[in-house]
């Protein structure tokens, strides 16, 4: 079984910027949600991948994902995820041999911006460069959902500033 174990965060300020590495344009699209399980398709560039994802236990999740052919991407994303379709631009910022993820949403959720970080054990001790702020890994109401349900009531959830 393929473990994903992330940790997730808002930033402090802009710092992340003077040592991006690369950058990659990303559509999710939410397919089914149930119980803290979950189904999505993601086309990042010109690759697709079709992931499920299972409940949170500490910091790691049960995930399994593919790779699918673009085309059938962009036909689930119109035909099987309704209006549930985020953009982003993920940068990628090396910081104490680790690869954060840094995303920078467009569309509903223009102006959030989150970063987050894979490792190989939940029991990794993490060091936290000083552009990340508050931890948000176990705070549901910025999950991606709920994060796009605020927004499509007009209260969309914003950085927060130092």
């Amino acid at each position: 079984m393929s473990q994903e174990i992330e940790r997730k965060f808002l930033l402090a300020h802009d710092g992340w910027k003077s040592s991006i590495a690369g950058s990659a344009r990303i559509r999710d699209g939410l397919i089914a949600i149930f119980n803290g399980r979950k189904a999505r398709v993601r086309i990042i560039n010109d690759h697709a991948t079709i992931a499920l994802k299972g409940q949170q236990d500490g910091f790691g999740r049960p995930e399994f994902e593919y790779e699918i052919p673009v085309s059938d991407a962009e036909e689930i994303l119109r035909t099987m995820c309704d209006d549930r379709v985020l953009e982003k631009t993920r940068y990628y910022v090396p910081y104490a041999g680790l690869t954060w993820e840094i995303d920078v949403y467009d569309g509903l959720l223009k102006g959030v911006v989150i970063a987050e970080v894979e490792f190989d054990r939940q029991d990794r001790v993490l060091e936290l460069p000083d552009w990340v702020g508050k931890e948000i890994t176990d705070d549901r109401q910025y999950s991606k959902f709920n994060m796009e349900k605020a927004a499509r009531r007009g209260e969309l959830l914003l950085q927060e500033k130092p």
